[in-house]
Parts: C-alpha cells; structure tokens; sequence
C-alpha cells in the first residue's frame, strides 16, 4: 500500500510546534492526542514529509482519527483514501464504518460495492459495518444481499455480525426474519438478546419484549440496564405494572438508581401505568436531569389528565434551562389543548418555529389539535396546510376540530379532499365526519356517509357511530325515526345513545319520548343529575312547570350528586380555575364586584336570569344569585378586568353550558364587544355580537 504525496499542497506541510519529539510508532499519538483537526493535519503533514505514511499500519491509524474520532473530517479521510494504490480490507472497514457513523450510510453501500468489484476480501467487520448503513437507510434489499454475500462465503458469521443482522432486519421492519436469525445463532450473549429486544421494541411488539424477557429469565440469561430499559418501556405500554415493579425493586436492590437512562424508564413505566406520584417521587431525587427525563414526566402528568401540573412542571423545565425536544412539545400541546391554555401552546409554535424543529406528523396533529381545542380552526387549518407529510391521523384531527367549532360543511370538503389524496379514512374519521353532519343539519348526506362506512371502507361501525347518528337525527326533529333506529340497532345500545336521545327530546319538547329515553337510561345505569335535569327542562319548555319541580324534588330525595361546575381561564400563561359561586380565588373581591356590575350591564339590555338553573339546593330569595356566580360567569368577568378592550376571551367548563349562561353569554358579548369562545363538554360555542355559532342548539 502506497500513498501518493503530491494530494498534498507544499504549505500544508507544517512545523510541528507542539510535539517535541515525533515518536517511532505514532499510532498512539495519532488516535489518543489529536484533538482537533489542526492536529491531525500537522502530524499527516509530517508523515507524508517524513514517508512514514507508506506503512499500512499508520495509514489506517490516520484514517481512523480523521473518519471517526475527529469531528467534520470525514471529507479528509476521503481524500487520504482515495490516494491510496490498493486499499486492504482494514482501510475499506474504516471508511465503512466512518461513512455509516457520520450520516452518510448510503456512500457506505457504495463503497462497499467498489470493495467488492476490486475483489477485495471482506470480513466480519466489513459485513458488520455495511449491514449498520443499511440499518440505518433501512435499505431492506441491500441488507439482503449483504446476507446472501455473507451465506455464499461459506463461513460462519461471529455473533457481531449475527447480532448486526438482527438490528438491521428489524430496524427494515422485518421482526420475523430477525427472529429467525436470533434463533438459528448457536451462541447467544446478551448483545443478542438486547438486539433481538429492541427490534420487538422499535416495531411496538410489546407483548414479544416481554415474552422474550421472561424466557431470559428461566434460561438464568445475564442481562444488563439494555435490557432494563427494552422491558420498562414494553412495561409501560402494556400497563404491566407488575413486571414493571420488580424491575423496580432490581434496579434499587443492585444500587442502579444512580444511572439516569434507567430511572428515566422506571419513571416513564410507572407514569404510563398511572402511579405518577411513585414516578414524581424518582424524578425529584434525580441529581441531574436530561431532556428524556422531564418529558418523561411532563408526559406521564398529561395522560393521567393532570395537565395543569405538566404544564407547572414544563414552566420549572424552562427555569432549569434545558432545551424541549418533540416529545416534550407534544405532551405540552396536549396539556394546552385539555385545559385551553392558549398563550402557552401559542409560544410553545412559536419556539418549534424559532428552533426550526421538524413539523413532523405527531407534532403537526397535535398542533392541530391544539388550535381547533381553542377554537381557533384557521390556524389549525394553515398548520395543515404547512405540514410535508400527513396521515390519516392528521385528516382526523382536523376534520374532528371543524366539526366542533360548527363548521361542519368545511369539515366535509376536507374529508372530501381527503378521499381525492387517497388516503383511507378509520373509524375515528367517520366519528368527526358524522357529528360534523349532526351539528350542519344534513341528514341525508348523514345517513350516506354512515352507511358507507361498510360498504365502501369494510369500517365495522361501532357504538360511537351509532350515538352519532342518533344525533343527527334527533336533532333535526326526527325524534320517532332516531327511536326506532335504536331499535333496529345490532348491538345493544349503552345510555350514552339514550341520552343523546334525551337532550333532543329537550330542544323540540318531546315529554313521552323523554321519559322513555330516561327509563331506557336506568335500566342501563344509574342516572345521573344531568338526566334528571334534562327531563325537568324538557317538563319546563312543553310548560308542564310542576313535572319539572316534581323531578328537580327526586333528585334531592335520591340525594343525585351533581358535578360541580368548573370553568378554566388562561392569562399571561397561568392557568385560572374557578368553581360556581367560586370565593377562593386570590382576587375574589374584585372578581364578584366586576361580576355584580357585568350582570346589572347585561339585564339593562333585557337579559333575564333563568333560575331553573340554580343550584337545587338554593333558596329560593336566593337562587338568582345562585345562576349569576356560574363558573364561566365568573371566569368570563375575570377577563374582562384582565385583558384589553376588544381582546378574545377563551373559557373552557367541564360540564354542558346551562341555558342561562348561553344567554347571558351572548348578551356579554354584544354588550363588551367582545368575541367570547367557551369550550364546554359538548362543542364550541362562539359568542359575538350577541350571537352563538351553535344558533342555540346545542
């Protein structure tokens, strides 16, 4: 092996100032001392002056530091390579493995390729590196002819390379054929196993990592925090607490506490398992914390629907200075979209955008979701429109979120446009697709599309489909047709149908269809105060007063808890919640004196309370009071004293909106001059100019 000297310009061959004495073998000095790239161009200058470069041995040495060690020098570890007369299978195995390590897996396969044209023998560690690249492009059929050069040899492949087609076949997604390898290996370390479980991990077979942890354990198999962490994660996904616990009690018995990867996944077991106070207890006595580890937790807080403290914690990650990644930012956007905290999701865009973060399809689906739960639809929609790849989760998410805010026909064109892009739609799809014809009012193209779900998609409808359709049809009037659809029903009806029945029975006064409906309801279940209410109001509009009293009096006799009403805020991003007739907030005097003078503002422009919506409980002097201190009444009068004149108010209230609070709601608004959006557990209502987006129906 040769190296031709004139590559090199005359002026890079420089005095080596900082080496006093340049050493007999200077592999060591080559790979251990230089540090940087002006380094290694000092000594390869004096190697090639010297021609000590001609021994194969110290050429390797340099192409290692420049291909591996040293950052951003691949492109010189080319240039030293390509002068070389006739490259050994060690020199190729270092440009494999440097091309494959620094991003460039698919100049690896083609430098491999020349190896094999200049008939260069190949050895374990040049399969090992070529099969990483291929890992790596997922390039399934190059893999496979690295295999089928490697079976042709005739010579056994080492475990490394065994080891390596694991990765590399299940990394391409076929699981199967890793597992064939895995078992056809004669020895198995734990490298092997670790191989064989992260491919089950990577492909989300969680029930096989923990299939294939407990065989480990009956063949008394070591293993290591790898594993550990493989299992956890599997754990977690499959709520298998109890698997997930002895790791637990492992990992504190050998004293491992200490590593972070591994508490990090103990934390994200015990989260996803819903014990987020055992995971919150771990990742208060970590010492140093990582990206891995808060979004752990910040996740764990929000699918446990305790999204004010993931929203506090990512507040504390931001005071400790730790950039967010797409883990965080999706479990944060959730956290805003639940509790309509609109400022810190819009900052939350704002630093994706700034950071110049991937939009990709979680991400972009979440933000999504994230403006369509705050009713704002255009920016869900120009989100979309910004998106380079979208998945049917994408189209879901933002069909569902027109269909909420009352935009139905728009949610249809994009279902519509979604079948034009050819991408199939679920049974989620169908969800939002539906209740957008319920809440625009077209039956027909209802009835169309639910009957479509079968015949054109082989989509099973399931009870949610069925609610649906039950809504559009109730709705519009057709209270007898929504009857006998129940009726004729496949599967047995829950009591969700049969309320959905009961609130339209309300709107158009159907007292014999309403007292069905509840009846079907106990059967079913043991009603709750909203059915009650529901029948008493339906009793109240067709002017039956004493049925109404008769019914709110049953409530009190059956001593029926009612959900109290709680309505959620956001300013300068805190998050504010209030409860009915609410004296626990820090600014309450203000509040209830900014609420007297909102309520006499509104009744001078004719609104009257309507105190069948007061607290059954009240007296009646004074259940006037009662209705006027509603949680979103208060919450809307704290944002009327802390935001500028003009500027949107957004609520959000856990319960349906009473009647009396619609009311008042759109006179505030017409008064103040204020778009106020409130998100109650129905849909959205958009109040402007003494207007609802829900037209009253809701």
């Amino acid at each position: 092996m040769a190296s031709a000297l004139a590559c090199f310009p005359a002026n890079s061959v420089t005095t080596i100032t900082h080496i006093s004495q340049f050493p007999e073998n200077p592999k060591t000095l080559i790979l251990q001392q230089c540090k940087t790239p002006k380094d290694l161009h000092q000594v390869h200058a004096h190697l090639v002056k010297t021609r000590r470069l001609l021994d194969p041995t110290i050429t390797e040495a340099v192409l290692e530091s420049a291909a591996l060690l040293l950052p951003n020098t691949i492109d010189y570890a080319l240039s030293i390579f390509n002068h070389i007369d006739r490259p050994e299978s060690s020199a190729y195995n270092v440009m494999i493995r440097g091309l494959s390590f620094k991003q460039s897996p698919h100049n690896a396969f083609l430098l491999f390729k020349k190896m094999h044209e200049n008939s260069v023998e190949h050895d374990g560690f040049t399969f090992s590196c070529v099969l990483k690249a291929c890992s790596r492009m997922r390039a399934l059929r190059e893999g496979e002819q690295v295999h089928a050069q490697i079976l042709k040899s005739g010579r056994k492949p080492n475990e490394f390379v065994e080891n390596t087609l694991i990765h590399m076949y299940a990394n391409c997604g076929e699981v199967g054929i890793a597992r064939r390898v895995f078992d056809g290996m004669s020895e198995r370390g734990v490298i092997a196993w670790n191989s064989m479980l992260s491919g089950y991990t990577k492909n989300g077979i969680w029930h096989e990592v923990v299939k294939l942890f407990k065989r480990m354990l009956e063949l008394h198999i070591e293993f290591d925090d790898v594993t550990m962490i493989s299992v956890l994660m599997a754990c977690g996904r499959l709520a298998d607490l109890e698997l997930g616990e002895l790791i637990g009690e492992y990992i504190v018995s050998k004293g491992l506490t200490g590593n972070r990867s591994l508490t990090t996944s103990l934390i994200d077991m015990y989260a996803k398992c819903g014990r987020v106070d055992t995971a919150w207890k771990l990742f208060d006595k970590m010492h140093k914390r990582d990206v891995v580890a808060w979004s752990a937790m910040i996740s764990g807080y929000a699918q446990a629907d305790r999204c004010k403290e993931a929203l506090n914690l990512f507040h504390e990650m931001q005071k400790a200075k730790v950039d967010p990644n797409e883990v965080t930012m999706v479990s944060v956007l959730y956290s805003c979209a639940m509790l309509g905290a609109y400022e810190t999701g819009k900052w939350v865009h704002f630093y994706i955008k700034k950071k110049k973060m991937k939009l990709t399809v979680t991400l972009g689906t979440q933000l999504i979701d994230f403006y369509a739960k705050c009713g704002y639809t255009d920016s869900s929609v120009e989100v979309f429109r910004e998106m380079p790849i979208r998945n049917v989760f994408t189209w879901t998410a933002l069909i569902q979120g027109l269909a909420n805010n009352g935009e139905g026909k728009l949610a249809l064109d994009f279902f519509s446009l979604m079948r034009e892009n050819n991408v199939k739609p679920n049974d989620v799809t169908f969800i939002g697709v539906l209740s957008a014809c319920s809440h625009a009012c077209l039956v027909d193209q209802g009835r169309h599309l639910f009957n479509s779900m079968g015949r054109d998609f082989d989509i099973e409808p399931r009870i949610e489909h069925y609610g649906c359709m039950v809504d559009i049809l109730g709705r519009a009037g057709l209270l007898e047709e929504a009857y006998q659809f129940i009726d004729n029903m496949p599967i047995p009806p829950n009591a969700v149908v049969w309320r959905t029945l009961l609130a339209s029975c309300r709107a158009h006064k159907n007292v014999e269809m309403a007292e069905k409906s509840l009846e079907h309801i106990t059967q079913l279940e043991p009603a709750h105060s909203g059915d009650y209410i529901l029948l008493s109001n339906t009793y109240a509009f067709a002017g039956r007063v004493e049925d109404a009293l008769r019914v709110r009096s049953l409530i009190k006799e059956k001593e029926i808890k009612k959900t109290p009403g709680c309505s959620l805020i956001e300013l300068d991003g805190v998050v504010h919640e209030f409860f009915s007739e609410d004296g626990q907030h820090t600014h309450s005097k203000e509040i209830h004196n900014a609420l007297d003078e909102m309520m006499k503002r509104i009744r001078l422009l004719g609104y009257v309370p309507n105190i069948e919506d007061a607290r059954l409980e009240a007296e009646e002097d004074s259940k006037e009071t009662s209705v006027s201190h509603h949680s979103e009444k208060l919450a809307i009068a704290y944002g009327l004293i802390r935001t500028p004149p003009r500027t949107i108010i957004r609520i959000s209230k856990n319960l349906r909106m009473c009647r009396d609070c619609h009311n008042a709601t759109k006179v505030i608004s017409r008064v103040f001059d204020r778009t106020i959006i409130v998100r109650d557990r129905n849909r959205f209502h958009h109040f402007k100019d003494g207007l609802c987006s829900c037209n009253d129906y809701w």
